[in-house]
């Protein structure tokens, strides 16, 4: 088979496997328009995540282990949160109330031994309840809050396909970093382990996590905005 056979039929299955993978797109914009404000919008997740599937199909390499639909998926959702992430619509506000509200955090649970309780945090602030909860409604409104945020991207678990093959620091350090978040997730609330499992594993939306809890939808947001602040500073050596 001559150059011009093999690169046009490289270019047909790139694009069978775009046609095959389509809904991919689709279903991971909608599941990530469910943890975004208002702002962002459908058609732009959908138009960026193609651009990621593209991508993907382009560098996948079906000798390095994983399915094209795991490549894909973290190609795409990269592909959508780089987007939101380069449209920088965060005030700067709620940049400065999330390092200030992981620095309490952070000097309460040093000094107590102890998962620190909202009250306790609001009092560190200098603030009351309903202030404290706003402060969470802000962050979790203004910032894309995931796993992959904590410190390690999704490229430390599944490499480009011209990445080198000797993956063994990246593997090591992959694992090592899930260790350590394992063991940081146990130390947390029940209720906070809970809805990180339930979001993230059991990928329910905050409304259906707010049923399961029998909670409102904005205190689940505040819950799972609390328990990433107490994950991050409890994993300082790794963000």
């Amino acid at each position: 088979m001559n150059k011009a056979a093999i690169y046009a039929k490289s270019s047909r299955d790139d694009e069978l496997l775009v046609i095959k993978h389509a809904g991919l797109v689709k279903k991971i914009a909608h599941h990530l328009k469910a943890r975004l404000p208002a702002n962002v919008l459908l058609d732009d997740l959908i138009q960026s995540g193609m651009i990621g599937l593209l991508e993907a199909a382009k560098n996948f390499d079906n000798t390095k282990g994983a399915s094209f639909e795991t490549f894909a998926g973290i190609r795409i959702r990269g592909s959508m949160l780089d987007d939101i992430r380069r449209g920088d619509w965060v005030p700067r506000s709620v940049h400065r109330n999330n390092r200030t509200v992981l620095a309490a955090v952070d000097s309460l649970e040093k000094e107590l031994g102890r998962p620190a309780q909202d009250h306790e945090i609001a009092k560190k602030l200098g603030i009351n309840l309903d202030e404290y909860a706003q402060m969470l409604n802000d962050i979790v409104s203004g910032k894309i809050i995931g796993l992959e945020d904590l410190g390690i991207s999704d490229d430390a678990i599944i490499c480009p396909a011209n990445e080198s093959n000797d993956q063994s620091f990246s593997e090591m350090a992959s694992g090592r970093f899930q260790e350590a978040l394992t063991e940081a997730i146990t130390t947390l609330p029940e209720k906070e382990a809970l809805v990180l499992s339930l979001y993230y594993d059991e990928e329910l939306n905050l409304r259906e996590i707010g049923k399961v809890l029998s909670v409102s939808e904005s205190r689940v947001s505040q819950i799972h905005s609390q328990a990433m602040l107490r994950l991050k500073s409890r994993l300082t050596e790794w963000t």
